[in-house]
């Protein structure tokens, strides 16, 4: 049985969390940069695009730019004395269906043509040596330069307490390490920086829950139950035929949407009960957060319906869930073509929603079947093209509108501007 229809559930406000070290360390950047020659920043990869640092990525400009680098084109170099590459790590790779990853990375290939793209994982010693490899070649790429200096930069990563994971844990720039003799390489660590501001509206909401999912954020600035609600419904998005929650829950159990319902079966099951036999819902929230980040993750990345067999035709199941105020709306569609490849789905109810990772979720008609079939990936390519120009669109729009901008700094802001203006009123007089 799979669910069409996918409502966004009511998210909280997102919190600020900017302590001390990040403010510094933003300020030092500027000139840590002068410097360095390659800059390695590090994603996470269920959230590709959640996880940019738009302070960063404005420092970096400028550093491309003081480096001969065009500019009006990315991939145009004017000048070329010194190294200067920038290579972003998408960590977890494991904790991602493996079916996106490559058109994943010839979309963003397309839209910055100046970054160079790494999937990895601690778990793979492999990618260590892979990107050791590129370190290695663009030294020598550069033999009159003496060392490469290397600059690790990433949002706040978590570190693992005998509970709980705790982000923001390095607070200073590490002492520079050797990584390579010959030719000879440096590498220094630098503290995870936030957003000072998540931003305003639906999408600050959803920027700020994301990054709590992942423990990127402070764990104590959100409601449990609030994230159990999100994570439900995007692991319905990502497998709505058979999400990898069901493993939590009782036998025959079905996909759901409604939180109170999932969470009182998955309780029940769990012996997670208060007096009187009653559901211990916070308890149960807590429970499906942290099973998501330490074993759900790897289930849901390796249960995508994607490759999933196909059922027969006459089994196949669809049923809408409205959203609020808006009736049984959406039908799913049932696919004509078989395999276990991307695209490919006899008797399955494809949605008219799929998605890949957190940031990444697509509608698709029924018209769009036989080039969805023909060839998957470069299908898959194209909407995440799109999902990258409408998050693109979307940061534009917030800086334009200073919606990444939080209303204690604009006050600050316009009390500072009164205060010049007066300021020169007085000398003129």
């Amino acid at each position: 049985m799979a669910l069409a229809n996918f409502c966004l559930p009511a998210l909280p406000a997102p919190p600020s969390w900017f302590p001390g070290h990040m403010k510094k360390f933003t300020r030092m950047l500027p000139t840590l940069l002068t410097r360095t020659d390659v800059v390695l920043e590090l994603r996470d990869s269920r959230l590709p695009l959640t996880s940019i640092n738009r302070t960063l990525e404005g420092a970096l400009r400028k550093w491309r730019m003081e480096r001969g680098w065009d500019p009006n084109d990315p991939t145009k170099r004017n000048v070329s004395v010194q190294p200067c590459e920038h290579i972003v790590v998408l960590n977890k790779r494991d904790l991602v269906p493996a079916w996106g990853m490559e058109p994943f990375q010839k979309a963003m290939e397309k839209r910055f043509p100046h970054q160079r793209l790494l999937f990895a994982s601690w778990h793979r010693p492999r990618d260590i040596r892979t990107l050791n490899e590129i370190l290695v070649n663009i030294a020598r790429r550069h033999p009159h330069a003496m060392e490469l200096n290397v600059l690790a930069s990433k949002d706040p990563q978590p570190r693992h307490s005998r509970h709980r994971p705790i982000p923001g844990m390095t607070q200073a720039l590490s002492t520079r390490l050797k990584v390579s003799m010959e030719p000879l390489i440096y590498a220094y660590d630098s503290p995870g920086v936030m957003l000072p501001y998540l931003g305003r509206g639906k999408e600050g909401a959803e920027r700020g829950v994301k990054l709590a999912l992942i423990a990127g954020i402070k764990e104590g600035l959100y409601d449990m139950e609030a994230l159990a609600g999100y994570l439900l419904h995007r692991l319905t998005v990502l497998n709505p035929i058979s999400p990898v929650y069901l493993h939590l829950l009782p036998k025959g159990a079905e996909a759901t949407t409604d939180l109170e319902h999932f969470l009182t079966q998955l309780a029940q099951r769990m012996g997670m009960l208060k007096k009187r036999g009653e559901a211990d819902l916070a308890r149960a929230a807590v429970y499906f957060v942290r099973w998501w980040r330490e074993e759900g993750g790897l289930l849901a990345a390796k249960d995508s319906f994607r490759h999933q067999k196909a059922a027969p035709r006459d089994s196949a199941t669809a049923i809408a869930a409205p959203c609020p105020g808006t009736g049984p709306k959406g039908e799913a569609t049932v696919g004509e073509t078989s395999g276990e490849a991307p695209g490919d789905a006899v008797g399955l109810v494809v949605p008219k929603v799929e998605g890949w990772g957190f940031d990444f979720q697509w509608d698709w008609q029924e018209a769009d079947m036989e080039r969805r079939s023909s060839d998957p990936e470069l299908f898959m390519q194209e909407k995440m093209e799109k999902c990258i120009d409408e998050y693109l669109e979307m940061i534009e729009r917030e800086e334009k509108d200073d919606a990444n901008v939080s209303p204690t700094q604009i006050k600050k802001r316009l009390v500072m501007e009164e205060k010049a203006r007066r300021k020169a009123r007085y000398v003129k007089s």
